[in-house]
């Protein structure tokens, strides 16, 4: 079977830049899914319900291909949702909760191969321990890099890793939002293998 293309269902643009180190060549197409948490969804769930309809959001437009959905939800050890934050006030509150906190990242991740129905899913935990963070510390942070786009309301691939003291987890590949070496054993596992591209 020849490798067939490959599609990232994300309009992402840390997405799109953490696949392409993977040097694969793929195509990129926003889907429309409501990510409303469902009542009493656990936010491994929601994670991977929302990475899987956003493969299956894309199968009927793209025969033949596989497709690539990943979604992230963060939470506080209460078990509140940090959400994009979507403006500054939010972000905010976010980093004043987050303060002196561990945050649970998990990034559901689905890869479908839309000409055999096979679908594998993937849900990514990475903890985070943040600092005790001072009001100005968080005011000029997000004044500098305005991760109003991003779970969390942190950039860490940017100055969003002077706010932690420590972190564990497989991969922070999946803080920015796709994990890749779980991307890489399902890849694999569908026969496309990075290191024998040509």
């Amino acid at each position: 079977m020849n490798q067939p293309p490959l599609l990232l269902a994300s309009s992402s643009p840390y997405r799109k830049e953490l696949l392409a180190r993977l040097g694969l060549p793929f195509n990129s197409a926003s889907p429309d899914i409501d990510e409303t948490p469902a009542p009493g969804e656990s936010a491994e769930q929601l994670a991977l319900r929302l990475a899987t309809g956003k493969a299956r959001a894309q199968a009927e437009h793209y025969p033949d291909t596989i497709i690539i959905g990943s979604d992230q939800v963060a939470t506080l050890p209460d078990g509140t949702l940090l959400n994009k934050p979507g403006s500054h006030r939010k972000a905010r509150e976010q980093l004043d909760l987050s303060s002196g906190n561990s945050v649970r990242f998990l990034t559901g991740l689905a890869v479908l191969d839309t000409r055999t129905g096979t679908l594998k899913t993937r849900c990514e935990p990475f903890e985070v321990h943040f600092r005790e963070l001072t009001a100005e510390e968080i005011e000029n942070y997000l004044n500098k890099e305005q991760p109003y786009d991003c779970a969390g309301s942190f950039k860490m691939e940017g100055l969003g890793i002077a706010l932690f003291r420590s972190m564990e987890g497989r991969d922070p590949n999946s803080l920015i939002g796709l994990p890749l070496i779980a991307l890489i054993d399902l890849l694999r596992e569908l026969g496309v293998n990075p290191l024998l591209q040509p």
